[in-house]
């Protein structure tokens, strides 16, 4: 059985994309590829994905195209659930993920919520070399 290939979701020379690639890439180890049709972040694990969507129902998804998806520090996770900004993305929100669209936070967040999401997935010897 043949792996599904899935169509390509966002502009590789997206600003937004550039932009979040120069934060995700500073983290030791850090790397990119493209899966499910998305950009992700990873080390040994995936800490930010550019992209994603929500479903609303039966075949009703709502799509984030310019979003990053974390996985928030464990103390911070109640308090980004009650802001309003954030949704839980499809697939991966039973796993603790959360997503938020880059036109409501600023790039000073968004580096603090990468930041987190790398901490809490990455492995601790990694996590050692940030301080």
């Amino acid at each position: 059985m043949s792996a599904m290939v899935h169509p390509l979701m966002f502009d590789p020379g997206d600003p937004l994309l550039q932009r979040l690639r120069a934060v995700c890439l500073t983290f030791p180890e850090a790397q990119e590829r493209v899966s499910h049709g998305r950009p992700n972040f990873h080390t040994v694990r995936t800490f930010c994905y550019f992209g994603g969507s929500v479903r609303r129902g039966a075949g009703d998804w709502v799509a984030h195209d310019a979003a990053i998806l974390v996985r928030p520090d464990p103390d911070d996770e109640p308090a980004l659930r009650q802001d309003a900004r954030f949704f839980v993305p499809a697939y991966l929100g039973a796993s603790g993920w959360l997503g938020i669209d880059l036109a409501d936070v600023g790039w000073i967040e968004i580096a603090e919520l990468v930041d987190a999401s790398y901490r809490v997935t990455a492995p601790a010897r990694l996590v050692r070399q940030l301080g």
